[in-house]
């Protein structure tokens, strides 16, 4: 009886096959346990429930009020678009300078809601993914939820007001022209419009001015806008720079935008928590070039 013997090339082929088998099977086990220990090394600390309803029932009553406020504005404008002829005059009415103003409170009210919608939906995102992320030695990821952010909106809302008066100020000479152009006495037409014609020269320059500041402002909303409530990710080397004083975690990184954190937001356990992780990590690693933490409460 004949003995079947294999050939050597299917044997090194059976060989290399159980080693690339092997090998893959060592690979996905070891990648496994760095999955593992990767999350392990991953602590995330979201928002606490009470101060997410807080700041929730503030942002939802900011938000109504400025919606209320472009309805009554654009109701006012509408209204007031049907009160008087449109031709063209060579001094500006008081009713455009009127409907003006309406249409304007209507924007900014508007564009105020929409920083309020952005605003709420970063809290939301807070409060179900996190608000503060610290993936063990390496990097920490935070997101600003404080209710400053919506006074933060109130005062650009504030200072667009007062640019638009003083657009309209600026303006009130050439608003006095359709007096003056009226009067009986011919001198004193004559010399009153030549006054307010000076009058509104000067005033134009200061409501050029004026209308460039919210032209700027209304470019800058949109950096605002993205950046609001948003995370950032810093790496903690070296270069990263951490203060806590207060319960406010300032993260500042060159060439990054500089955080500051109310860790009051968190729920208690889950602040002294962060605090402790964050605490160690510097006592461990200071002797590793590890960032500056300023750990004063």
């Amino acid at each position: 009886m004949e003995s079947i013997e294999q050939h050597p090339e299917l044997e090194t082929q059976k060989h290399i096959g159980h080693s690339f088998y092997s090998s893959q099977w060592g690979r996905s086990l070891r990648r496994k346990k760095l999955t593992v220990q990767l999350s392990q090394d991953m602590y995330r600390f979201n928002l606490g429930r009470g101060q997410y309803l807080r700041i929730r029932t503030l942002g939802g009553l900011f938000l109504c009020g400025q919606l209320i406020c472009a309805c009554f504005s654009i109701a006012v404008g509408t209204l007031l678009w049907k009160t008087y002829p449109h031709d063209f005059t060579p001094y500006l009415k008081w009713q455009d300078a009127l409907l003006g103003f309406s249409w304007f409170m209507a924007f900014i009210a508007l564009e105020g809601g929409i920083l309020v919608v952005r605003f709420l939906h970063a809290l939301r995102a807070g409060y179900t993914q996190s608000m503060v992320t610290l993936v063990g030695s390496s990097a920490i990821t935070v997101r600003d939820l404080s209710p400053e952010n919506l006074k933060h909106i109130f005062w650009i809302m504030n200072s667009k007001f007062w640019c638009f008066v003083a657009v309209l100020v600026g303006l009130l000479p050439a608003m006095l022209l359709g007096w003056t152009l009226h009067l009986s006495n011919i001198i004193l037409s004559v010399l009153t419009t030549s006054i307010v014609i000076v009058l509104s020269l000067a005033g134009l320059i200061a409501s050029i001015i004026a209308t460039s500041f919210i032209v700027i402002g209304c470019i800058g909303l949109i950096s605002f806008c993205r950046k609001l409530g948003s995370s950032y990710t810093y790496q903690l080397d070296k270069q990263a720079t951490i203060r806590i004083d207060n319960c406010a975690l300032t993260i500042t990184y060159p060439g990054a935008t500089e955080s500051v954190i109310d860790l009051n937001l968190l729920a208690p356990d889950d602040q002294r928590q962060l605090l402790s992780l964050l605490h160690k990590r510097w006592i461990d690693t200071e002797q590793a070039g590890s960032p500056s933490l300023d750990y004063s409460l």
